[in-house]
């Protein structure tokens, strides 16, 4: 379990009724990790599963300035609070991913 999957995991439960987050809403994530060819593919593939209605048009991909990193934003279609906690706990445990913001 690497410090990403730790902290998913150890995030304070927040009620519905506090959220922040209006549902059904465009919801923007960004995530990082090493420049590799397949990176953007594979983060489309699991934003997928947890946003059927994504696609890859929806993503802006950054590298980083020495080409090292690749920074991807993804907008997905927030439906509900279980929907974003599941795909940050997906994105987070992925072992090419670096950070989720």
């Amino acid at each position: 379990m690497n410090a990403n999957t730790e902290n998913a995991m150890n995030m304070p439960e927040i009620p519905h009724d506090q959220s922040l987050i209006e549902y059904p809403s465009d919801f923007p994530i960004k995530i990082m990790g090493i420049m590799q060819e397949s990176f953007a593919q594979t983060i489309v593939e699991v934003v997928t599963l947890h946003d059927p209605t994504f696609h890859a048009g929806k993503m802006e991909m950054r590298p980083s300035s020495k080409g090292n990193y690749l920074s991807l934003t993804v907008t997905i279609l927030a439906v509900n609070r279980e929907q974003l906690d599941n795909l940050y706990r997906a994105l987070s445990s992925h072992p090419m991913v670096k950070m989720v913001l």
